[in-house]
């Protein structure tokens, strides 16, 4: 038997074997990553607990169509952000991890007709540069509130934070949506995402 034949023949098994591992791994990695995100949490000072699978909030902003999937929803006590649900997206690059920190704000049930609202970063030199400024765009009166608050610009510049922030109303729900990139948040992160929910509440 020839190397190529015997290379060949090993390279399937390997195949055969990691495989299913890899899938089996990738299927656990969603429910770790709302535990994870939980126990940072706890371990920042946040009054947070797992909420059992089912709960109607994983529901929110999320259809079959588009490919996300809730991966389990976090309580939250004591704050403006009354949970966060942790979403993952499948594609053919892979899963992408989101997390949506839920608001309830009873005012967008009105007739009013609200936009997403979403974070823009200001670079100087533009393109490669540092972020020197942020700037709300969407809906008219929330993203006004949001530029006039200084300490959250403060906050979010300061910070480590580098996704981007949308702030989705779902008037069906009574909720709105703050949706970031998954990461763990430092406790000052925290906040500016604490102060944003405060502002989204009264939307």
């Amino acid at each position: 038997m020839e190397w190529s034949s015997i290379l060949s023949i090993v390279m399937a098994m390997l195949v055969a074997i990691t495989l299913p591992l890899a899938l089996r791994r990738r299927k656990k990695a969603g429910p770790l990553k709302r535990e994870g995100l939980c126990w940072h949490l706890k371990e920042t000072g946040i009054k947070a607990s797992l909420v059992e699978k089912g709960d109607d909030k994983e529901k929110i902003g999320l259809t079959r169509a588009s490919g996300q999937k809730s991966e389990g929803v976090i309580k939250i006590e004591d704050k403006n952000i009354d949970s966060i649900n942790v979403v993952s997206v499948a594609s053919q690059y892979g899963t992408h991890y989101f997390i949506d920190y839920l608001v309830k704000s009873p005012n967008i049930m009105g007739e009013r007709t609200l936009k997403k609202t979403r974070l823009v970063r200001k670079k100087a030199p533009p393109l490669w540069g540092k972020v020197v400024a942020i700037e709300w765009r969407g809906d008219e009166s929330l993203a006004r509130s949001l530029n006039f608050d200084y300490r959250l610009s403060d906050r979010l510049l300061q910070g480590d934070f580098k996704g981007g922030i949308e702030i989705i109303p779902e008037p069906k729900h009574g909720y709105s949506r703050i949706r970031s990139t998954y990461f763990e948040l430092s406790s000052e992160l925290f906040e500016a995402m604490d102060i944003i929910a405060k502002r989204t509440k009264s939307w």
